[in-house]
């Protein structure tokens, strides 16, 4: 029986002021397996594998190959999806002098607030960030008729290494919350007299 695997791409665009100017790095990659690998994460505590074992390493690596093409790690933002959600990604971009915005995955642990109880689920970003008041709201205009309200909240919130206190230090990061309130107009309807 052959098994096809496939050659998978991850890319990094470096796009200076909106406009795509090509590839800033560009990481290539074969699986042996494909079939397995869930039930293999059963076994397995993934906080206790290095990250340079994991397919997720990409992300690193095309963190470190666009700022060396760069050449001014202060003037990159990296931008990633769930799948960058990794604790190796904050330490690195923070130890490089980069920025990142990613979209967080993870319900991480976080410092316990000083006005927290023992049993409070405080001790968690969501809980946190929850607890953050508004920031603002901005209107914005979806599609044809349809307005909506963007709010958002944002906390700064300490968060410690799960399983990976000795290699990597607490990082002090910044929680994003943005929400949507769709208002599609309302048909209304004459009730004159015919």
């Amino acid at each position: 029986m052959l098994t096809l695997c496939g050659v998978l791409m991850h890319s990094s665009l470096r796009s200076p002021s909106g406009t795509p100017l090509g590839l800033a790095a560009a990481k290539f990659w074969t699986r042996t397996k494909f079939k397995g690998t869930l039930a293999l994460k059963r076994h397995i505590n993934p906080t206790r594998v290095p990250i340079e074992t994991k397919e997720s390493y990409r992300w690193l690596e095309n963190l470190r190959q666009s700022i060396a093409l760069v050449g001014a790690p202060e003037r990159c933002v990296h931008v990633g999806d769930r799948e960058s959600d990794i604790y190796e990604l904050y330490c690195t971009a923070q130890d490089l002098g980069t920025s990142f915005l990613v979209r967080v995955q993870t319900n991480r642990q976080a410092e316990r607030p000083a006005y927290a109880a023992p049993h409070d689920p405080a001790h968690r970003v969501f809980a946190q960030l929850a607890a953050a008041p508004w920031a603002g709201r901005h209107r914005i205009a979806v599609d044809q008729g349809e307005k909506t309200w963007l709010q958002v909240k944002f906390a700064a919130i300490n968060t410690p290494p799960v399983g990976k206190q000795k290699r990597y230090s607490p990082q002090v990061l910044t929680y994003i919350h943005a929400s949507k309130r769709i208002h599609r107009p309302v048909a209304s309807r004459s009730t004159g007299s015919w």
